[in-house]
């Protein structure tokens, strides 16, 4: 009580003199000029110029950009409850998803909830990764190795581990792929803009790193804009068709989300993948700078509908299963995706921070709580790896349940029965680009023997009259 006393009567003047400069100070000389300044710039802007002033290189900024401009929060989905009953038991409502169901060893999953590409060394630590494969093991998903190598902890510690035939070169050769449960021929990333040179010092990589990626003492790492020895679009295609022949997992390719989407999707067309992987700019990344981020790309919703509306368009859909990342963060997002035609979705920063959990106040308040799951973290050997996976599968089986729920509020018996006519949106414009109704527009009443046969799914006792 003594020492709040004495605190309160010394900052006491100190408050007083600034708020007297504040009201009654010409503009170039009051410190309130600062709130001004903030509010034209940002506060962002200003401490990003600051960093920038301050190491006179690109910035590396973990975890993705603050710009979300994916409308999920502008469409919802339509519950039943009268015309059409909602499903009796929500329990029932069927979660499991098939990735490449026409190869000949599909990916079949509980859930339609994946662990991203995030790579060990290129972003996170050995300890976070053990216990995303982990979390994801237990929940019967997926994880997987993103621009690394398969490590043994991370096999261990997964159920179905999906790896990057990437740009850098590490996860290749039968002893690496023979390991997977499915392939991602990886060519671009959402929060990178797409794909460019992302090189790694020397410095920067440990011994267990480098034993992983088969590199010698001093040599450093680089993932490349594209595939070393690809030089045109056809060399792509071959790449592809000569991993699916020597593979029976699912074989599929991840591109990030651009405004070239279509054409992008007519080159992948002419492979033999299983599934395609589409990733939005508001993706999350350990260290893609603030441009490459903010300014570079295509959001994640806009790239979902154009990429289903192609397949669609051009009688593909069947042929190759989709799974969309880039910010995706709640059940609601999860669903609101796979009702616009999305097979499964990634996800990576919330799983993250759902993982780390009250372990983040480890580092708090000398350091973010990246520091614990970063590569280059500073505290990465505090995470406990069992409590990590623990709090993620929490989080994925929360997730699952209240997708159930909605699901049985809408009447669908399985989450893969999801479609547009379950989602309405409150802006026009954006119905009319998703092809989903406008929820200022009426309903005409149906006919009575339209409303019967729209009951299929209730109860044998409930019989509407």
């Amino acid at each position: 009580m003594l020492l709040s006393w004495m605190m309160m009567k010394m900052l006491d003047p100190m408050a007083d003199e600034a708020m007297a400069k504040m009201f009654t100070e010409d503009y170039p000389d009051n410190p309130f000029l600062m709130v001004t300044v903030m509010e034209k710039l940002s506060p962002r802007a200003m401490f990003e110029a600051a960093m920038r002033a301050e190491v006179g290189k690109e910035l590396t900024r973990p975890l993705g950009s603050p710009i979300v401009l994916s409308p999920w929060d502008k469409i919802l989905l339509n519950p039943r409850q009268l015309f059409q009953l909602p499903n009796p038991d929500y329990t029932q409502v069927d979660t499991k998803t098939i990735i490449g169901p026409t190869a000949k060893k599909p990916l079949q999953l509980d859930i339609p909830i994946m662990i991203t590409g995030m790579s060990y060394g290129g972003s996170l630590s050995l300890l976070i990764k053990m216990a995303l494969a982990k979390g994801a093991a237990m929940v019967g998903t997926s994880t997987n190795t993103g621009e690394s190598a398969v490590t043994n902890e991370e096999r261990d510690a997964a159920k179905y581990l999906i790896g990057q035939y990437h740009r850098g070169g590490q996860l290749s050769g039968q002893e690496q792929l023979s390991r997977l449960d499915a392939i991602e021929i990886q060519l671009g990333q959402g929060a990178w803009g797409g794909a460019v040179d992302e090189p790694m010092p020397a410095t920067m990589i440990g011994r267990h790193l480098r034993q992983a990626w088969h590199l010698e003492e001093g040599q450093g790492n680089t993932i490349y804009a594209r595939m070393p020895g690809k030089q045109t679009p056809q060399d792509y295609i071959k790449m592809v068709n000569s991993m699916k022949e020597q593979y029976d997992v699912p074989v599929g390719v991840k591109i990030a989300g651009t405004d070239y989407i279509e054409y992008e999707l007519a080159v992948i067309a002419q492979t033999k993948a299983d599934y395609i992987v589409v990733d939005g700019s508001e993706g999350g990344t350990a260290a893609a700078n603030p441009t490459l981020q903010d300014s570079v790309g295509l959001p994640t919703f806009h790239t979902l509908i154009r990429t289903i509306d192609w397949l669609q368009d051009n009688n593909l859909r069947d042929r190759f299963s989709v799974i969309v990342t880039g910010g995706m963060t709640t059940p609601g997002h999860f669903l609101k995706a796979m009702a616009l035609g999305a097979d499964a979705v990634y996800i990576g920063t919330i799983a993250l921070m759902a993982a780390m959990h009250v372990q983040a106040l480890k580092t708090l308040p000398q350091a973010p709580p990246s520091q614990l799951a970063l590569y280059t973290g500073k505290m990465t050997d505090k995470l406990d790896v069992d409590i990590a996976a623990n709090h993620l599968a929490n989080f994925l089986k929360s997730c699952t349940v209240e997708m159930q729920l909605a699901a049985q509020a809408v009447g669908k018996q399985a989450l893969k029965d999801l479609d547009r006519s379950d989602l309405v949106a409150v802006e026009n414009d954006l119905a009319e680009f998703a092809g989903i109704r406008y929820a200022g527009s009426h309903r005409q009443p149906q006919r009575q023997e339209s409303i019967e046969k729209s009951t299929y799914n209730q109860p044998h006792n409930l019989q509407l009259q």
